[in-house]
């Protein structure tokens, strides 16, 4: 089938109301930036996505289905037909990332950019010819950026259409929209003065992660650390019996096992807070070879240091054409590892929803199977193990590949850096689910209890671990005859006990021990999780 365009750009209702979004027109016509020179606002999503079309000759607001000839599918992108399903199924659940992570958040920071490094030359007395700009000046290059939209990002996809180059596009789009401009007018030629593309593309990448961790990923990950802490605290006093090898092993307590996975992912954010965003500007090769012929007298990595710095960037002093890209390594092998750790969180609740210790709560209308009424499925853990599985494959070929650039630079990077935001998303659809199952559960205290009565055998180590003390010989195979492959009650346990040469002080607290108490320091290492961890955005970060 083939499709007939129903609208061209011009005629485009950027007031209508749409279900989906291709990546680069996930972004409504809003300001998505502050005010303020070096800080950026996150995206506000007070009302749905307000156009379907791609960027083509001509844009469509409407879908029409065409028979083809030879039968094919040709189509527009939409919800339907997007292959990727951030794009389609999960657009809703991952859309908070969309105005950092799309192709309209690259060209909004290329532009970023772009105006913050004229306005950084005109501030310097070295480069007299670019003159300080007026106040008025000033604000009409700020509001470019503050005020940047779908449309703009059009516009430079068009410009794009004849250069075939992104960033020159963004250029070309900048200098058409100050040419009219009294002073900016005069000096047009100096935006991406000195500038090669990747000291553009670099810093916009590198705010592209700076804005998503801190505005999207960071607070998702507290709430589910946090979720886990509630659980640990609340259950603290549970007890539970363990499974090692899948077999009946010592006692723990509910809570106890949820603190350790809130321990782990909290010692992860923290790691992935601290991570060093860098990023350079030293022109082709890294050398500021241009910079010097033109301004000879002008000390630029100081300049460049303090232009990308003013970015809440570090800057990296040893680079090529490229930033080489290592803390993007360092990034999402942090997110990777801590992805591990949430899929032994998911398997770790599937398997104790499989064993009843968790109920699950119902939701009306909802469909466990299409042939068994009865199931009610630990769906949201596998959603989130799933999309784990998916945004590590992703990101740990970003993380192996990026370091990797034949010599001064080669293109491969370009291409695999479009899908930062693959991996960032199925990472987040991972979260999200993750924290939805968790406010399904139900401790299911009957089954806990049950498990724990059936299984007095774990009463072996203790018993044989006092023997030790007191000298009794051979107290581990003796306790092995006794329980191994064998049915176990509590009538078995305690004539053993009773029949001991041991302290009568020893041998009462054995007879009062039951799998039930036998919990060891965890009631105390639930309640403590306080002490080893402290807030930080909410959250509860290991210290």
């Amino acid at each position: 089938m083939r499709m007939e365009l129903g609208a061209s750009i011009k005629g485009l209702n950027l007031n209508a109301t749409t279900p989906y979004l291709t990546p680069l027109n996930h972004i409504q016509s809003r300001n998505l930036f502050s005010n303020r020179a070096s800080s950026y606002t996150s995206f506000r999503a007070n009302r749905r996505p307000v156009w379907t079309a791609s960027v083509k000759e001509n844009i469509r607001a409407e879908v029409k289905m065409v028979p083809a000839a030879d039968n094919s599918l040709d189509v527009e992108l939409s919800s339907l037909t997007a292959l990727c399903p951030l794009d389609g199924r999960y657009w809703a659940k991952v859309k908070d990332l969309a105005p950092f992570m799309s192709e309209f958040g690259l060209i909004k920071y290329r532009v970023l950019v772009e105006i913050r490094w004229l306005l950084k030359l005109s501030q310097m007395s070295q480069v007299p010819e670019v003159p300080s700009f007026s106040g008025e000046a000033e604000s009409y290059l700020e509001d470019i950026v503050n005020q940047f939209n779908v449309n703009d990002a059009l516009e430079v996809k068009k410009i794009e259409r004849v250069t075939n180059h992104d960033v020159k596009a963004v250029e070309y789009f900048l200098k058409q929209r100050c040419q009219s401009h009294p002073e900016i007018s005069k000096v047009l030629e100096f935006f991406h003065f000195a500038c090669t593309s990747e000291d553009i593309n670099n810093l916009a990448h590198a705010l592209m992660l700076k804005e998503a961790l801190d505005n999207v990923i960071l607070p998702v990950m507290d709430k589910l650390i946090t979720a886990i802490c509630d659980m640990a605290t609340a259950n603290a006093s549970i007890p539970m019996l363990s499974r090692t090898h899948g077999q009946p092993a010592s006692p723990t307590t509910l809570g106890k096992e949820m603190a350790i996975f809130a321990y782990r992912l909290s010692r992860e954010r923290k790691e992935l807070a601290q991570v060093e965003i860098l990023g350079k500007f030293a022109g082709a090769v890294g050398n500021y070879n241009a910079h010097l012929v033109a301004y000879p007298d002008v000390n630029w990595p100081q300049i460049a240091e303090d232009f990308v710095t003013s970015l809440g960037i570090s800057f990296n002093p040893y680079v090529t054409q490229i930033e080489p890209h290592d803390y993007m390594a360092r990034l999402f092998n942090t997110i990777i590892q801590f992805n591990n750790i949430l899929v032994d969180f998911d398997r770790d609740v599937w398997g104790y929803i499989s064993l009843g210790h968790f109920k699950q709560t119902l939701k009306a209308g909802e469909i466990g199977s299409s042939t068994m009424p009865h199931k009610v499925n630990p769906i949201d853990f596998e959603n989130s193990e799933g999309n784990c599985g998916i945004a590590n494959g992703d990101l740990s070929h970003l993380s192996t590949k990026l370091p990797i650039s034949r010599w001064q630079r080669d293109l491969t990077d370009s291409t695999v850096l479009r899908n930062m935001g693959v991996g960032l998303g199925h990472s987040l659809l991972a979260y999200k689910s993750a924290i939805q199952g968790i406010s399904k559960l139900q401790v299911n205290e009957a089954s806990l209890t049950a498990d724990l009565d059936q299984s007095w055998e774990v009463l072996a180590e203790p018993i044989q671990t006092v023997m030790r003390r007191y000298g009794v010989p051979e107290p581990y195979e003796k306790l092995k005859e006794l329980t191994r492959g064998r049915t176990v009650t509590k009538e078995n346990i305690k004539k053993f006990i009773e029949g001991l040469d041991i302290p009568i002080e020893a041998k009462t607290i054995l007879l009062d021990l039951t799998p039930h108490t036998y919990v060891g320091a965890a009631v105390e290492l639930a309640k403590n999780l306080d002490t080893v961890t402290n807030l930080v955005n909410g959250a509860k970060v290991v210290l």
